[in-house]
């Protein structure tokens, strides 16, 4: 594998000096700069598009799940690893919806370190054990609670016309004035009138034609 390029993100002097002294001895890892908040650490990516970028959650001006779910949309090339204290479902959950690449707790190991670094700057994904039980969890809970939603039917309605307005949008399609829609539904033509002003305030159209075009596209007659 090349050489790795990385930027540190910490708020922290001594976090990010003690992670500069574990990877000096480290052959073809290099720390090419630094960043004490999240602004800056978008700053730095974008100066100096390293192939890492190891970010804290907790920092000032952005935190760093912001600047996981910016960068993963602006440096798609550049790879993230969380590195962090706290191990809530929540931070962990946060930091993959946002597009982080792994997640490893400060608590880690030396050799559990240097394993995520290679394995994320490599194109894979690394969550630490812990981790790896709360993103398990949430994939089950998810799956589950997309199979107990109601499957909604593909012919139904999302503008809740009643039958009545139903007929009258098929007549207004037909070309069919109030007078005709009267006389072919057995009302008045005042009520005729109330039910297509309903209708298109309903479907938030304003002319036939927008009328036409939107009942088309919800396949509503």
């Amino acid at each position: 594998m090349d050489d790795i390029n990385i930027v540190l993100a910490d708020d922290h002097v001594l976090v990010r000096d003690g992670i500069r002294a574990l990877l000096e001895d480290q052959k073809g890892i290099h720390v090419i700069d630094e960043a004490s908040n999240g602004k800056e650490a978008l700053e730095v990516v974008a100066k100096t598009n390293p192939h890492l970028l190891i970010v804290d959650i907790r920092m000032p001006e952005l935190n760093g799940i912001e600047v996981v779910k910016r960068i993963s949309e602006t440096h798609k090339n550049v790879k993230t690893l969380v590195l962090s204290m706290h191990d809530s479902e929540e931070y962990v959950v946060q930091a993959i919806e946002a597009g982080a690449d792994g997640y490893l707790l400060k608590g880690a190991s030396k050799d559990e370190f240097l394993k995520a670094l290679h394995v994320v700057a490599s194109g894979g994904k690394y969550f630490t054990g812990d981790i790896s039980s709360i993103i398990m969890k949430n994939f089950v809970n998810g799956q589950a609670a997309k199979k107990a939603e109601p499957k909604k039917a593909p012919d139904e309605d999302p503008f809740n016309l009643t039958k009545r307005e139903k007929q009258i949008l098929n007549l207004v399609l037909q070309l069919k004035n109030n007078k005709d829609i009267a006389e072919e539904l057995n009302i008045s033509r005042r009520t005729a009138e109330v039910h297509r002003f309903n209708l298109m305030k309903k479907l938030q159209v304003k002319n036939l034609m927008e009328l036409t075009n939107k009942a088309k596209a919800y396949q509503l007659a």
